[in-house]
């Protein structure tokens, strides 16, 4: 009986343990929840986009003045954006570095958006990160990304990267920057998983 009653003691305190645990995972994890369209009043620039954001941001006020405008009259390279569905631009992560107070992001985030439009780019695959002016964020991915100019356009697969675009494309246009890092994709990154694995 003593043996029972030691047996069912022992539970009870293992159980209250685990549970415990849990709670403190669940309220880490909880705790770092990234906060996404996050946007702040700042004195010099007025509103600004900050940390991860959702493409349907930039069409609000006041950021569509500029994304708006860019978006509908930038004329595709057709023959870059057949590369780059060639290229299956659709299976890479693409990491896009922004400020909404940067010319250069007003002018290539649009374009880059959309290109993507037209090649049909999964938002799953689709990271934005707004930065401020010193291309700083809340979750500190400029610092893991080792981004110091914006917009950068990080292009990656299996989590290593392929290539980037840093503050305006060196071709011209961005289709055709982005062409040219698909092209770099030697399989490479997929043959160095596999020989880890083996």
């Amino acid at each position: 009986m003593k043996n029972n009653r030691n047996m069912i003691c022992k539970k009870i305190i293992t159980n209250i343990f685990t549970l415990s645990v849990l709670t403190m995972a669940m309220q880490q994890f909880s705790a770092q929840k990234v906060v996404v369209n996050r946007e702040v009043e700042t004195t010099n620039d007025g509103k600004m986009l900050l940390g991860h954001q959702l493409k349907e941001q930039f069409v609000k006020e006041p950021y569509s003045e500029w994304y708006t405008k860019e978006f509908n009259e930038y004329a595709l390279d057709q023959k870059a954006v057949t590369e780059l569905r060639k290229n299956n631009i659709n299976s890479y992560n693409l990491i896009v570095f922004v400020g909404t107070w940067c010319e250069d992001s007003h002018r290539d985030f649009p374009r880059l958006m959309k290109i993507l439009e037209e090649v049909k780019y999964p938002d799953s695959r689709l990271t934005i990160i707004a930065v401020n002016r010193k291309k700083e964020s809340p979750t500190g991915d400029e610092v893991k990304y080792n981004v110091s100019k914006v917009p950068t356009i990080i292009v990656e697969k299996y989590g290593k990267e392929i290539g980037r675009m840093i503050e305006m494309p060196t071709t011209g246009y961005v289709e055709r920057d982005l062409v040219e890092i698909l092209k770099k994709d030697d399989g490479s990154v997929l043959k160095e998983i596999f020989k880890k694995e083996n």
